[in-house]
């Protein structure tokens, strides 16, 4: 199987799993009453899958996301910040005339 499959494979994974944290969370801390709005409903099975599912989808692709842009290449030297800058902002005074 190529790398960016398996890698793809593995940050879904990972998604889906923090998806599973996070609902499992809602659920504990019964954010918004919705432990409570469950207990009640008789479809409370498909709510929870649609819960993790999506809230998978999302977690996923922002896994994958940030997997793919670590892939890129470190610079040699550390740059940008610190140094000084070419162009500083002064303050100077300026007067205004009224016309009457």
């Amino acid at each position: 199987m190529p790398k960016l499959i398996h890698m793809y494979i593995r940050h879904s994974l990972i998604g889906f799993g923090i998806s599973a944290v996070f609902v499992g969370m809602l659920l504990y801390f019964n954010v918004l009453n919705l432990w409570g709005m469950l207990l009640h409903d008789k479809s409370a099975g498909l709510v929870v899958f649609i819960l993790w599912f999506f809230h998978g989808a999302l977690f996923a692709s922002v896994q994958f996301g940030y997997a793919v842009m670590n892939l890129a290449e470190k610079p040699e030297k550390p740059g940008g910040g610190g140094g000084l800058r070419s162009h500083v902002l002064v303050p100077v005074k300026a007067t205004a005339r009224i016309k009457r």
